[in-house]
């Protein structure tokens, strides 16, 4: 099999349209309505945040997938309101958004899901939803996955999509996808707001199977200030357009091109995190137990001295010993090992500062490998995606609301 990248994003898979625009949430004028759709009845899936604060959306979209069985044909989105801590209110705005769109696409109510994403603790302007509702159904077309993956952003600084196709000996599948989200990013479950399509025959429960594997390598394995937020979730549609079904023989290639899709996505939001100029992988291995792996790998990386230290050049190894050291992982010091880049500038209890200046050099780059081994002689491994921590970010989130 075969799986190559092409062009497209949340549309590429055949029989989904697309749309997004401005329709009066955000003040800035920019888009704030996305709408994606299925031609077809399809198979629905979706993984949301272990965040107690859950938002409206992510509480109606939850009962709607109980509700259908499964099954979707839409999901609707706004930015700029996180409909979030709005109460019994947000709870009616969320449905209400569901029977909008649902009615303008003359499909059952229960295949309708929906997502938000802004400022916590502001009421939905729901008269401009509803006026914005009919316009972006009037405006869905196969072309449109880039204006509704605009139309998800908030503090973003560009659009996110991908797209791929896998050749199978029963025909070709696409997977495509959009995503957004650039502050609040530490995964619990998924993170920020994701979408994936394909069009391939997918059981519900299967495809609730291969989303959740995907999204434990890509959109959970990445952070960029290790808040998880109240609207994280990450859905998944499958329409059947291309006659191709995926049994238990085709489940790796689906979850094959998932994974290369999420993967892409994830480290775009890490690109794009608030203030981020560096995107660093962190790879914990020598872990006594998979969960030990993880629990390292997130702590070194949601580290403000470490993310400040990378934004600085500044190759101080200490830092990421302390990290893993106080993550709560088994960590043995004398058999642990520290490398940035190719340079081993810590291993077993013995420190190579006179590698730091070569360390600097490499830190100064947009793309970096850290590498720390915990010493605790185990097999397992996990790699986190981070950015590191800048004046910016201080500044953006100390301006949000106002």
């Amino acid at each position: 099999m075969r799986t190559d990248r092409i062009d497209g994003g949340i549309t590429a898979p055949q029989g989904f349209r697309a749309a997004g625009m401005h329709c009066g949430i955000k003040a800035s004028g920019a888009a704030d309505l996305a709408l994606v759709v299925s031609d077809l009845p399809a198979s629905a899936a979706a993984v949301f945040t272990l965040n107690l604060a859950k938002a409206a959306p992510v509480l109606v979209s939850q009962d709607q997938l109980a509700r259908s069985g499964g099954r979707a044909r839409a999901i609707v989105t706004n930015s700029g309101c996180a409909n979030a801590c709005t109460g019994p209110q947000g709870l009616d705005d969320a449905r209400e958004m569901v029977r909008l769109t649902a009615a303008a696409l003359a499909c059952p109510e229960t295949e309708v899901l929906v997502a938000s994403t802004g400022v916590i603790g502001v009421a939905l302007k729901m008269d401009a939803v509803r006026a914005g509702v009919p316009r972006v159904v009037a405006a869905l077309n196969a072309e449109g996955g880039a204006h509704a993956a605009r139309a998800i952003m908030t503090t973003d600084p560009f659009p996110k999509e991908a797209a791929v196709q896998t050749g199978t000996d029963f025909g070709t599948i696409r997977v495509g996808g959009m995503a957004k989200g650039s502050g609040m990013i530490e995964p619990r479950m998924a993170t920020m707001l994701g979408y994936l399509t394909t069009d391939a025959t997918v059981d519900p429960g299967m495809l609730y199977r291969a989303l959740s594997e995907a999204c434990r390598g890509t959109f959970n394995a990445i952070t960029v200030d290790g808040e998880p937020s109240t609207n994280d979730c990450v859905f998944a549609l499958a329409n059947g357009a291309s006659g191709v079904v995926i049994d238990e023989a085709l489940y790796p290639a689906l979850v094959e091109a998932l994974k290369l899709v999420a993967h892409e996505l994830a480290l775009s939001v890490v690109r794009g995190g608030e203030g981020a100029t560096k995107l660093v992988s962190i790879t914990v291995t020598g872990a006594a137990t998979d969960a030990d792996a993880w629990t390292a790998a997130r702590a070194i990386a949601n580290s403000p001295l470490v993310k400040t230290a990378v934004h600085g050049a500044d190759p101080n190894w200490g830092r990421l010993i302390a990290a893993a050291g106080r993550s709560g992982a088994a960590f043995v010091l004398d058999r642990a090992r520290v490398r940035i880049g190719p340079l081993v500038l810590f291993e077993q209890g013995r420190p190579f500062d006179e590698r730091a200046p070569q360390a600097a050099s490499y830190l100064q780059g947009r793309e970096l490998a850290i590498e720390v081994d915990l010493g605790a002689g185990g097999r397992f491994s996990a790699t986190v995606w981070t950015c590191d921590l800048s004046a910016e970010y201080v500044k953006i989130n100390a301006e949000y609301r106002t």
